[in-house]
């Protein structure tokens, strides 16, 4: 009787587990065909090109297609990039999707770890349908970018270290390794690391837990990171290149911050606003609209649980949930004052989904004083389900642009691309086509702003050297169709537009065509 009783826990516990995992890629894939295929800035930019540039060791040939995010780590882009070139559409985006869906999944897993014993069917379902719906969450779902990839090594990461109850420290490091990781995938992921590592001053054993989590960390940094630091090192003498270039000094790049300022909060009251702007549609944190009342009501009913806990002196918060807060919130005031820019904030939006569960049934705990235990959960259940069902209802996701998957992005490539030639890149973004040209073809971009071609250093000299050196397909400048042509990008190199001959044109991803016109030499001693 007891061996079948185990089973059946043992039974019951699978099939669950099974059935959220694909419950989860099932969700993820569906939202992808629903929402089409991706076709974002930042993949036509940089996240293409740099893929295909790894992968076919581009980088000592081409000057930085895709400007200064040309020399971000392109490998958090690979899976992407792989199952569009080697899966049809849309089978691809379903694969991608469905893997981004994964974090679904680790978020139940979560929820089951920080809730404890109010956890329950309508808990969990509160926890994943509050996540499923974050707005900045679902626009990137079955997109190219990283910040929803990465979010799964740091939720599981976190989830390791809130399941560990001081026992097996070397679990630590596991956690370590995985947040680590997802920093050397992605900088901006430094913020829930060192968050992480805030959590740790709750810990059983916190300097024990810091040593392990550290050693942890570097190892998984170093390992996605490290090899692609030690290359700009190299060849840069800056390992972050060409940020903190005010650090370093490398030649090849400005003295100065690079940084989007476009989003930050102007003084403390607007910081302090900005859960409520995104509750109305302000969506000052992104390019694009989105609408999102979770972080608005996680404030809140925070504030509701520190106001009672000091006016009833009663203590709600357990050693647990307090690690989870200090997690939340100091990676969320490094996000705030660091960057303010949503996209990376999207392992927040995953984790304020059981962050709200936990802070709405620690408010109800004052309710065992003249509730049963049943009563209480009930009423736990009826509100988490209820904050779920509202969320839901009123996020609404931004758009990084999608195309519709009836109409895949295939172009084809005739005429003179058919050669190897050389491109001098004056506009962004047009990344995205340079896997498309012959074999041996060079890509030059010579109209970054943030990130000019330095006279005289060492990309400078492989521009000239690649220019006097001809390719069978000459030389073409290349940039969106309709654009005003950058006559004074070329001035410095010594070319001029060919208005003999015609231009070349590429279907472009969104509507807007690239378009290479030929160059003639008008300086041959400023080449």
């Amino acid at each position: 009787m007891i061996a079948r009783k185990g089973f059946e826990t043992w039974f019951e516990t699978w099939f669950e587990t099974w059935a959220v995992i694909v419950g989860s890629l099932l969700a993820g894939a569906a939202y992808t065909w629903f929402a089409g295929e991706d076709i974002n800035w930042d993949w036509r930019n940089y996240h293409e090109y740099g893929a295909f540039a790894l992968i076919n060791e581009r980088f000592n040939q081409d000057v930085a297609p895709g400007g200064f995010q040309t020399f971000l780590n392109p490998l958090a882009y690979v899976p992407a990039y792989l199952l569009r070139h080697h899966v049809g559409a849309p089978f691809w985006g379903l694969i991608l999707g469905a893997i981004h869906g994964l974090n679904l999944a680790l978020i139940y897993w979560f929820s089951r770890v920080v809730l404890g014993s109010v956890a329950s069917g309508w808990t969990l379902a509160a926890s994943v349908v509050i996540a499923a719906f974050g707005p900045m969450t679902l626009s990137e779902v079955g997109t190219s970018f990283a910040d929803v990839l990465t979010a799964l090594p740091v939720v599981a990461g976190l989830g390791l270290i809130l399941s560990m109850n001081g026992q097996r420290p070397t679990r630590y490091a596991v956690a370590g390794l995985l947040i680590g990781a997802a920093v050397g995938l992605k900088l901006t992921n430094m913020i829930f690391f060192i968050g992480a590592g805030a959590s740790l001053l709750f810990a059983a054993r916190p300097l024990a837990a810091l040593a392990y989590f550290a050693v942890g960390g570097a190892i998984g940094a170093l390992g996605t990171g490290g090899a692609w630091s030690w290359m700009l090192w190299q060849e840069f003498g800056n390992p972050v290149f060409p940020f903190y270039n005010t650090v370093f000094h490398s030649p090849e790049a400005p003295e100065e911050a690079i940084a989007d300022l476009r989003f930050m909060p102007h003084g403390l009251w607007d910081a302090a606003a900005y859960p409520f702007y995104w509750l109305v549609g302000n969506h000052r944190s992104s390019e694009w609209a989105f609408r999102d009342p979770r972080f608005a009501i996680l404030f809140v009913v925070l504030a509701a649980n520190a106001g009672a806990s000091l006016l009833f002196r009663i203590r709600i918060f357990t050693r647990r949930d307090l690690q989870f807060l200090l997690f939340f919130l100091v990676a969320y005031g490094m996000w705030l004052f660091a960057f303010s820019i949503h996209r990376y904030a999207v392992v927040l939006e995953l984790l304020a989904a059981p962050l709200i569960v936990l802070l709405i049934s620690r408010s109800l705990r004052a309710l065992k004083r003249v509730s049963s235990r049943t009563d209480r959960q009930r009423w736990i259940d009826y509100s988490a389900i209820a904050a779920a069902l509202a969320i839901a209802l009123w996020s609404q996701p931004a758009d990084w642009f999608r195309r519709p998957w009836s109409d895949p992005y295939r172009p084809l490539v005739s005429g003179s691309f058919l050669k190897p030639a050389t491109y001098l890149l004056i506009e962004k973004p047009v990344g995205y086509v340079v896997p498309l040209l012959s074999p041996g073809s060079r890509a030059y971009q010579i109209a970054d702003l943030l990130l000019p071609i330095a006279p005289g250093g060492s990309l400078d000299h492989r521009i000239r050297a690649g220019l006097a050196d001809p390719l069978p397909g000459g030389v073409w400048a290349m940039h969106l169709r309709g654009s005003p042509p950058r006559q004074d990008l070329l001035d410095d190199y010594g070319l001029r537009f060919d208005t003999s001959q015609p231009c070349e044109t590429i279907q472009g991803a969104n509507e807007v065509d690239i378009e290479a016109c030929p160059l003639v030499v008008t300086d041959p001693l400023r080449r």
